[in-house]
């Protein structure tokens, strides 16, 4: 093999690699993604399952279905609180249009003021409801009574603004 011919295969390598370089990110950079609605509807369905899922407990426990665990309580209760903190960012007037996974009723955005009032309500509620928990130390009444009002927080805006 010559000199030339090793020479060229060499700048014909390194000019394919630089094009490369170039040309990849630029494909990245246009590859189709999900969508920010989608990806708004992904993350409250996420937020409202994880919701969901820590707050279950809580109801068993005032039903008398599952024994009380001071640091679950207390664990689950700063979750809520936590994910509570999020759903201000979830509800973006772009996730309102077209996302067939949605089970968020139009009139969230068509009644955002109220919306975003209930919203607020229920992150007080939550914080409330956490406060309430650490202090009870048990099933008690006033265990039971935090528990079944930030459940009508969960049921109200349910029956306004989720689609059944």
């Amino acid at each position: 093999m010559s000199l030339y011919s090793k020479r060229a295969r060499a700048l014909l390598l390194g000019g394919a690699l630089a094009l490369s370089c170039v040309a990849l990110p630029s494909a990245y950079a246009q590859a189709p993604g999900p969508s920010p609605a989608k990806i708004a509807v992904e993350s409250r369905k996420a937020e409202f399952t994880l919701i969901g899922n820590f707050f279950r407990w809580f109801g068993a426990v005032a039903r008398g279905n599952a024994p009380y665990d001071e640091a679950e309580a207390k664990k689950r209760a700063e979750r809520i609180v936590f994910l509570a903190s999020l759903l201000d960012e979830s509800f973006p007037d772009i996730s309102n249009v077209g996302e067939p996974d949605s089970k968020a009723k139009p009139e969230i955005w068509k009644e955002k003021a109220e919306f975003e009032k209930k919203l607020a309500k229920f992150k007080d509620d939550a914080r409330v409801f956490a406060e309430a928990v650490s202090k009870e130390k048990g099933a008690t009444e006033g265990f039971k009574t935090a528990v079944a009002n930030l459940g009508q927080d969960c049921k109200g805006c349910h029956d306004s603004y989720k689609v059944k």
